[in-house]
């Protein structure tokens, strides 16, 4: 096992560094996040050392998974707050490479993620996924990790990081992590500080729609789709309302909308915007 710093992990920036800091590691476990840890990360670092000898992080804003009018400028980066959160969860190594260090020329050749990359996430966010793929592919060329571990929270990225894994042969057991949700029942996320007081509590119409889903079950998938639109239909006329992107129950293999005969376990998943901030919130929804 890799020995963390008597003050915290070690900390590499660059390929060499990450290879001389993983000397020996044994079995290990990797975590890709972009920074600004929550307590949801914190839930990833603490399954990964139930499963790893050596836990590694990676701290990365990835430019590639961002749209020209998205956040990438304003994303939070704070490396020296992620080092202390990481040092309390007693992670082994922090991965912190500089955009040129992942990306040294412009990336032109990038793993496709298909047409279930452009569902749901990826047809409100072009490319995204593309972006999201291509760079956890390189994260397991560097880390060569035995396994890593991804918050249920964004379903459609583990999904399909799992079947990129899968198609492409990839030699890493992926493992899910349960979504983590605030005291308030808002879903963990590094972008829930960009809300004020009041649109947080606008958002919270977001696990209130997926409770509602949850509890029309026994009525089928339809039934679920329209107790969880009436809260968010309701929630459009807050102050400040709720901008829904899309609400869709889906099969948790390919993102496909569900019929309304489906049996099995859908997914309940919403995407909205409240003031500038765009949130996303998913649930299991059993039929």
């Amino acid at each position: 096992m890799t020995a963390s710093a008597p003050h915290g992990p070690v900390v590499a920036r660059t390929p060499g560094e990450l290879r001389s800091a993983l000397a020996g590691a044994g079995r290990v476990g990797l975590v890709p996040t972009m920074g600004a840890l929550h307590g949801g990360h914190r839930s990833l670092v603490r399954l990964a050392r139930e499963h790893a000898d050596t836990v590694v992080v990676s701290v990365f804003v990835n430019p590639l998974q961002f749209g020209p009018d998205e956040d990438y400028g304003r994303y939070p980066r704070d490396l020296d707050a992620d080092v202390r959160v990481l040092a309390e969860e007693k992670a082994d190594v922090v991965f912190a490479p500089a955009t040129e260090t992942m990306y040294p020329a412009p990336q032109m050749v990038t793993v496709d993620a298909g047409t279930m990359g452009e569902r749901l996430e990826g047809a409100s966010r072009p490319g995204h996924f593309t972006g999201v793929l291509t760079v956890v592919a390189k994260l397991f060329h560097l880390v060569r990790p035995d396994l890593a571990v991804f918050g249920e929270k964004d379903a459609q990225q583990i999904a399909l990081v799992r079947r990129m894994v899968a198609d492409l042969d990839l030699p890493v057991e992926i493992v899910g992590a349960p979504l983590q949700r605030d005291a308030d029942g808002l879903a963990s996320s590094s972008r829930n500080g960009y809300l004020s007081e009041a649109e947080r509590t606008s958002a919270l119409s977001l696990p209130r729609a997926l409770q509602a889903g949850r509890e029309a079950a026994p009525g089928g998938a339809d039934a679920v789709r329209a107790a969880a639109r009436k809260v968010l239909d309701e929630a459009a006329d807050a102050t400040p309302p709720v901008q829904l992107d899309y609400l869709a129950l889906v099969d948790p293999a390919t993102f496909e909308e569900a019929p309304a005969d489906h049996t099995g376990t859908a997914v309940l998943a919403v995407a909205a915007r409240v003031g500038t901030t765009r949130l996303i919130d998913n649930t299991s929804v059993p039929l």
